[in-house]
């Protein structure tokens, strides 16, 4: 008996031991600048969720304020690009629309008194004003941001 009790802790242990090296992660064999290299270019991409029937309206708006001042952020030389995703397997509490902008380094995410004020000249108060008020009237009641993400493209090197 005292052989069998032995023999089940040593095959317990064993399969234990498996288990543990089967989930424990391989050492990598890639290195980063070697086999891969990340951006310096960050995107921010944000998820929305939009109200059955308000799609058109929504894009609607977006035109005029997310887009427009993305034109002038763009031309301006504050963003690299951006652009707007539909999701196309949008079920449930799935996201309809993906939002994003791609700055060129991180710096350019923050604030900067001499952004704000080039933007702001070619913007316009009055426009900005006329987005805020379509923020607060229109998007609020239509939609919900459900996620923000800042992320890097990874790229293998040749």
């Amino acid at each position: 008996m005292i052989k069998t009790i032995a023999n089940a802790r040593t095959l317990a242990l064993t399969l234990a031991g498996g288990a543990l090296l089967a989930s424990a992660p391989a050492a990598a064999e890639i290195s980063i600048y070697e086999d891969y290299e990340v951006s310096d270019s960050v995107y921010e991409m944000v998820t929305v969720d939009i109200d059955a029937g308000e799609w058109e309206n929504y894009l609607e708006n977006l035109r005029s304020t997310w887009v427009a001042g993305n034109e002038v952020a763009k031309r301006l030389g504050h963003i690299e690009d951006y652009a707007i995703y539909t999701n196309m397997n949008g079920e449930g509490e799935a996201f309809d629309l993906l939002l994003v902008i791609k700055f060129a380094k991180t710096a350019d995410m923050g604030p900067s008194k001499q952004r704000y004020a080039e933007f702001m000249t070619a913007y316009g108060a009055q426009q900005e004003e006329r987005s805020q008020r379509v923020v607060r009237d229109v998007y609020n009641k239509i939609r919900r941001l459900t996620g923000s993400y800042h992320v890097r493209e990874v790229t293998f090197v040749d």
